[in-house]
């Protein structure tokens, strides 16, 4: 199947020559660019993209807002494009903003070619793109700036022991083989648990899973 991508930022430059890369891989179509936030929404609806590079920082409506329009209700959860944030700084403020609107991670803009080509491949494929350890680290910096959310405590009611005890090791950074290894369960089970985790608390992948369990006290920042 082939993955179409929408590449969305205000530098001409930077649209060209992550389209020519991209384009140059087996499986990977470009089917639009967009110059800033608005233009990324029109042409999302348009095209259906299975994943958009979304830059930050954009000029009439920054990434942040276009994520929050392009995965709103208007869209099913399961057509959903897959977003991946572009920034120039490995933490930056507005990525903790883009990551809770439903970004499924985020890439330097100064990344490595193969790191690009293997990004949307796998948000292409329902992952979350940054790895674990990363995802806390840069989440626990800012979850200590952010109010705490009421509506989160109260998803929490809906979980099984089991698996409070999986999202608290999710929010930890624990990948699947280290989690069963925690709780004494095969890893896929650990996957089970993971999905029904997701489910029920709302997240659409690891790192929103993450995200909700320091909005629920669940993880405290370091």
């Amino acid at each position: 199947m082939t993955i179409e991508v929408l590449i969305a930022d205000d530098q001409a430059m930077v649209r060209a020559g992550f389209a020519a890369l991209l384009d140059a891989h087996d499986g990977i179509r470009v089917t639009g660019q967009a110059a800033n936030g608005a233009e990324a929404v029109t042409l999302s609806a348009r095209l259906d993209p299975d994943v958009i590079l979304m830059d930050v920082r954009m000029p009439e409506l920054d990434g942040i807002q276009a994520t929050r329009r392009i995965l709103g209700t208007s869209y099913p959860a399961a057509k959903a494009p897959r977003i991946i944030m572009l920034t120039t700084f490995d933490i930056d403020d507005y990525v903790y903003d883009a990551l809770q609107a439903g970004a499924s991670g985020f890439l330097l803009k100064d990344a490595l070619p193969e790191e690009l080509v293997q990004a949307v491949r796998v948000v292409a494929a329902g992952d979350a793109l940054l790895a674990p350890s990363v995802t806390r680290r840069m989440i626990a910096q800012f979850a200590a700036q952010k109010p705490r959310a009421s509506n989160a405590t109260l998803r929490l009611t809906e979980l099984t022991e089991r698996e409070r005890e999986v999202l608290v090791l999710i929010g930890q950074g624990r990948s699947n083989g280290e989690i069963g290894r925690e709780l004494f369960i095969a890893e896929q089970t650990v996957k089970t648990h993971v999905g029904k985790v997701l489910a029920k608390i709302g997240a659409r992948d690891r790192v929103q899973a993450v995200i909700f369990a320091y909005d629920a006290g669940l993880v405290e920042p370091a």
